[in-house]
């Protein structure tokens, strides 16, 4: 059994099997009077074409997609992951905005082929399956203009993407539209992001093993101070089967 912890019904729907050119089999063809009336078999169960969609789905990313650590990635590519991951909200107006995001205290445990990369992920909470996410305050998203007499405040590196990630969530709101651009990234402003969700993380490891799949957004390369960090959006998270220790003998 896998133990689903979020899942975008809306990247699912992106996916349309080929066209069949065979006759429909469940299709039941009646003579009458008034000549021929094609009618449909009942339609399956919604849940369980879900289910076998999501199996297609999978199969067909899982021959597509790299691993988030490979070098050489761009945005759109379908990679898999598998990582220690927090799963949190920003409190405010970005509350319907989750984000999972790798635990900075947990590196260098199982994190052998993480390539030194980080992995910031972004959704709905309306995806999320039977997961409470921690609400946290994160990185200040506007700060005031101490220059202008009139005290207006202005949106910092770290609040513009945070805007971002939300205008790219999934689904998107209904007076939103979808990005006909390519989406930019202040690089300066992930870290600040990803240093106020470190900064959150209180010393107990809230992080589980978790993998799946996932839709690249931005890369951004390293630097003397930060390693390179993979943004994208996820198809399916779930938690990582892991090996429970042996015991001694």
């Amino acid at each position: 059994m896998r133990e689903i912890v979020y899942l975008s019904e809306s990247k699912l729907r992106q996916f349309v099997p080929e066209p069949r050119r065979v006759p429909r089999t469940g299709a039941l063809r009646v003579t009458s009077p008034f000549g021929g009336i094609d009618m449909d078999a009942p339609a399956p169960d919604s849940e369980q074409g879900q289910l076998r969609h999501l199996r297609d789905v999978y199969k067909h990313v899982g021959l597509v997609a790299d691993w988030y650590a490979a070098p050489g990635l761009s945005p759109g590519q379908w990679v898999q992951f598998e990582a220690p991951l927090r799963c949190v909200t920003l409190s405010g107006a970005h509350r319907d905005l989750v984000l999972f995001v790798d635990s900075a205290s947990g590196r260098g445990a199982g994190r052998e082929d993480d390539g030194g990369s980080r992995l910031i992920m972004h959704g709905s909470v309306r995806h999320l399956r039977g997961w409470t996410p921690m609400s946290v305050d994160g990185p200040a998203l506007e700060a005031e203009n101490s220059a202008s007499s009139l005290g207006t405040a202005f949106v910092t590196r770290a609040g513009q993407v945070v805007d971002t990630l939300s205008r790219l969530r999934d689904p998107l709101a209904t007076e939103a539209t979808p990005p006909r651009t390519a989406v930019r990234l202040h690089g300066r402003g992930v870290q600040e992001l990803l240093e106020a969700l470190d900064d959150e993380d209180g010393g107990i490891d809230m992080s589980a093993m978790m993998t799946g799949y996932a839709r690249i957004t931005g890369v951004l390369p390293s630097t003397p101070v930060s390693p390179r960090c993979v943004v994208a959006s996820p198809l399916v998270v779930e938690y990582a089967v892991v090996d429970s220790p042996q015991a001694p003998e």
